[in-house]
């Protein structure tokens, strides 16, 4: 039985949440009906002001997990560059340049299972010159953090922490093996216990169900993400996703859709991979659910430009 998509609105628009199985019933809906849905959702609570952020890859390569999707494990043979800790000044530069062309939020994003030791302490002495002689507001995704490590960015400035669950939670045992959504959770945890807000997205495209982008839409309350980040899997040579298939267009939008019914007023990002998909896509994709993005590049893949995001911005009615 189709569910009423007319009480599904109403129920989002007087505060409530849709339970489970509203969620999944969602993907017995026709793709119109699902898209006009969320586009009545998305109208109704999203700002019309874009939310841009943009990362900088602050140490490359040579990570100790087995994240099947990821360039920089070292279970893998990539081309990906290695480094311990990006240069101060290229930092602080792009940093300037992120508040220059009106880009909201600069994240450091670091590879490796956690950042701790000298290597945090680096980091939070760039997080906290960069808050306070730029003056953009900064993030940071460190990996699998303790509250002593998290309280650090906390004193440095850091009022967001990043921290994917990548996928549900029945296909993230299939991709990774060295740590758990519980470990995931309990670094998040510590974020909010030190009054941080939290972003927390994932990749979708890894050959999951679409049952199970349904799922992970779910176990994303369990964050309480204020942004979530939407990647789709660009399949790097030398990982074992290298010859996934890749989802297609339709798919895509409708996710987007189903994650903007689940969550009715956070921001959904572009993230990693959209590269691949038409202004089309993005604006439908925009018209659903999408109201912020990573801007520039990725951590090792190439994102949008500024000039391009400010032009798909404003052609899908948002200011920049």
């Amino acid at each position: 039985m189709l569910p009423n998509t007319a009480d599904l609105i109403n129920k989002i628009f007087s505060g409530s949440d849709l339970t489970d199985d509203e969620v999944y019933s969602l993907l017995a809906l026709p793709s119109d009906e699902l898209r006009e849905a969320a586009a009545a959702v998305h109208s109704k609570f999203s700002p019309r002001k874009f939310d841009s952020c943009s990362i900088i890859n602050a140490r490359s390569g040579l990570c100790s997990e087995n994240c099947k999707w990821c360039a920089q494990s070292r279970h893998y043979s990539t081309d990906c560059e290695q480094y311990a800790i990006v240069d101060h000044d290229q930092c602080l530069d792009e940093a300037r340049q992120s508040h220059k062309h009106g880009i909201g939020r600069f994240s450091m994003v670091a590879s490796g299972r956690s950042v701790s030791g000298k290597a945090l302490d680096s980091m939070c002495a760039m997080l906290s010159e960069i808050k306070s002689g730029v003056g953009i507001a900064t993030c940071a995704s460190m990996g699998l953090l303790s509250y002593e490590e998290m309280k650090k960015l906390r004193e440095a400035g850091v009022m967001r922490y990043h921290c994917n669950l990548e996928t549900a939670p029945s296909h993230f045992p299939t991709l990774c093996s060295t740590h758990t959504y519980d470990d995931k959770l309990q670094t998040i945890a510590h974020a909010h216990s030190l009054g941080m807000e939290v972003c927390s997205g994932g990749i979708i495209g890894m050959g999951e169900s679409a049952r199970q982008r349904a799922e992970f839409a779910l176990a994303l309350r369990r964050a309480k993400p204020v942004s979530i980040p939407i990647n789709v899997l660009i399949p790097i040579p030398g990982t074992p996703l290298a010859d996934t298939p890749a989802i297609s267009d339709d798919e895509i939008i409708d996710t987007v859709a189903i994650f903007r019914l689940t969550h009715p007023r956070t921001t959904l990002r572009f993230a990693g991979g959209r590269k691949r998909l038409s202004t089309e896509v993005q604006l439908q994709c925009m018209r659903v659910g999408i109201n912020g993005a990573i801007v520039g590049d990725m951590l090792t893949t190439i994102g949008n430009s500024v000039a391009e995001d400010r032009k798909l911005v404003s052609k899908a009615d948002y200011e920049f």
